[in-house]
């Protein structure tokens, strides 16, 4: 029987395990940390958005770095293979906003639980608290693992499946970039992702907590327009968070060494002519108040002392006294909101890892090493990213599939 080593007990780690298994392999899983599924444990706010039930379109368009290579991956193992594993290993799912796709129970231990499970059904060993600190190679042939006690453990192939550097509390360190790379490969270099961003304004404490639910924000790069979306979003005391700035982050890697500025147009369903009868009709409501006090209806409290600002007006001036031009700068405030963005956040905010294991190195057929034979690769180690609801975990158990059923 063919003996299988997998380091790792992650997403894909514990995919590549089942089916690798299924296939008769004899498997040894390697996990560092004290259980299996840390970092899935967390995904979602611990709901586990374990995948996306979009078209298959719309799974390769929402892969930000190489969704060319993910072809055989999400072919053979798509999202709707995905949804029907789960279903048929007893993890009912649920698809809510987005097509965004939860077990029932809300629970991300639930999906851990029922892969372990799997996993034990097959005869999978499961060796926690275990590192690996080099693989074994002869004559370009991966034949097993040393680990950290000075045990060697011996096998016809390994699959490295030890994720990224996000989340670095859930283990993570980077001990894939260094196998891949003692088996001759090239690593595209990290960068945290899926991440917030920072911004110089002094006005983020003012506002921080505020979420906006239904906002448009735009990035220019040197006054160069790179990403646009609508959405949700918050502010913290460093800058800005949630789901639009998080996927926009996936985007702007390239372009920090330019002068980078967010634009939020407060009120994206109104077109200027509609926002401003909107403004004046509340300036006739309120015309006898200070302008601090009269945009309650159009704009949140905690909004109204940072436009005022931005829009270069006197917030103690009465309403009735507010010129047609200081009117339509206040409109034009509300409509482009500027920031400076002055960077993204670090690694301990990161959803995800950019970059990677170079994939023209790996077959995108099998995940083997186009240098080692019977040496595989699957999930966040290698470079590959996408969007945030549920891409990423899909790369993860597609890659993972595929290492396991090839091994």
């Amino acid at each position: 029987m063919n003996k299988v080593v997998i380091i790792g007990g992650g997403a894909a780690g514990m995919m590549a395990a089942v089916f690798a298994a299924r296939n008769g392999k004899k498997v040894t899983l390697i996990e560092q940390n004290e259980k299996l599924g840390k970092k899935l444990f967390i995904t979602g706010k611990g709901r586990c958005n374990f995948t996306n039930a979009c078209d298959i379109e719309d799974l390769f368009q929402s892969v930000v770095t190489n969704p060319k290579f993910l072809y055989s991956s999400f072919y053979s193992f798509s999202n709707d293979n995905v949804m029907d594993f789960f279903n048929e290993i007893g993890l009912p799912y649920k698809i809510e906003r987005g097509n965004r796709v939860f077990p029932v129970s809300d629970h991300s231990s639930d999906v851990i639980k029922v892969l372990e499970k799997e996993m034990k059904k097959y005869g999978v060993e499961i060796l926690l608290n275990t590192k690996v600190s080099s693989l074994i190679i002869k004559n370009n042939i991966c034949k097993g693992v040393n680990i950290k006690s000075g045990e060697a453990i011996c096998s016809d192939s390994v699959i490295v499946a030890t994720g990224g550097i996000s989340y670095p509390r859930t283990g993570a360190c980077g001990d894939g970039y260094k196998f891949a790379k003692a088996a001759g490969h090239s690593i595209i270099e990290t960068k945290p992702s899926l991440v917030p961003f920072e911004l110089s304004d002094s006005c983020c404490k003012e506002l921080m907590g505020i979420s906006l639910k239904n906002v448009s924000a735009t990035i220019y790069a040197d006054g160069k327009k790179i990403y646009s979306d609508f959405g949700e979003m918050l502010f913290t005391h460093f800058g800005v968070s949630g789901p639009i700035i998080i996927k926009a982050s996936a985007y702007i890697h390239k372009y920090l060494e330019k002068k980078l500025t967010l634009s939020l147009d407060l009120k994206p369903a109104l077109d200027e002519k509609q926002l401003d009868d909107r403004i004046i009709k509340d300036f006739n409501l309120f015309i006898n108040k200070q302008l601090k006090n009269g945009l309650d209806k159009l704009l949140l409290r905690g909004l109204i002392p940072v436009i005022i600002d931005k829009s270069g007006l006197d917030g103690d001036k009465k309403i009735n006294e507010i010129t047609k031009e200081e009117r339509h700068k206040l409109l034009s405030t509300i409509k482009n909101v500027p920031f400076e963005i002055t960077g993204l956040r670090g690694w301990d905010e990161a959803i995800i890892t950019k970059g990677g294991i170079k994939v023209k190195e790996i077959d995108p057929g099998t995940m083997e090493s186009k240098f080692t034979s019977g040496l595989y690769f699957a999930g966040e180690v290698l470079d590959l990213d996408a969007l945030t609801g549920g891409f990423n975990l899909q790369i993860a158990w597609s890659t993972g599939y595929l290492a396991g059923v090839n091994c």
